[in-house]
């Protein structure tokens, strides 16, 4: 008869339990760590590093400190290792521009945007202010000739150039980099959480919303 087994974490004496944002707000603005991608991986684009982030962390681990060789020593060894997950966070989760939009992300205490959630509105592209109140900008489109009463005459005719607030396509594109950002937060908890290399700190299970454009998600 067949088993299956999940890996979980034992609960470690001393540490102080975060969750995955906590440890990334700590590391950025209270470290003030910075990434150091790997020269190789820079130079030759969709080419894998040559030790991934669970190799990474495992050293870590076993020897209770930086493995990668690096000569800085100020920030807390847990924020390091903040620092070299990030650079090896693999392709399928963004990568290396995932790895700066997180740093980004955590150095001003945000989340990840997704969007309004607000219905499409049509709006005039612009607004001009005269005596007698606001007006949409408005082009000429041409001139209509007629007659009317026997005489000619000519009339200008003029449009309103739109544009269009909430598009349904700019929310997709919104939800899509959300979902992305929060699957590359979830590698890197998951990677603390079954790999450790962290003396201070352990991570928790809690995420940020899945989809938060979804109530109660």
């Amino acid at each position: 008869m067949t088993m299956m087994m999940r890996m979980t974490p034992a609960r470690a004496v001393g540490l102080k339990e975060v969750s995955i944002l906590e440890l990334l707000h700590w590391a950025f603005q209270r470290e003030k760590i910075s990434i150091e991608f790997d020269d190789l991986r820079a130079a030759m684009p969709g080419q894998l590093p040559g030790f991934g982030m669970e190799w990474v962390m495992i050293e870590r681990a076993r020897l209770g400190c930086r493995v990668d060789g690096g000569g800085r020593s100020d920030p807390h060894p847990d924020a390091e290792a903040v620092a070299d997950a990030l650079a090896q966070l693999p392709e399928g989760v963004g990568g290396r521009r995932m790895a700066l939009t997180i740093a980004e992300l955590a150095r001003a205490g945000q989340l990840h945007g997704w969007g309004s959630g607000q219905a499409p509105q049509v709006q005039p592209r612009g607004w001009r202010q005269t005596k007698h109140g606001l007006f949409a900008e408005t082009e000429s489109c041409g001139v209509v000739r007629y007659r009317s009463r026997g005489k000619a005459r000519e009339v200008e005719t003029r449009w309103c150039p739109i544009r269009i607030e909430n598009h349904p396509r700019e929310e997709a594109r919104a939800r899509r980099a959300y979902l992305l950002w929060w699957g590359a937060l979830r590698e890197l908890r998951d990677t603390f959480r079954l790999y450790g290399g962290l003396t201070r700190h352990q991570v928790s299970e809690q995420m940020p919303t899945m989809k938060p454009w979804i109530r109660n998600s």
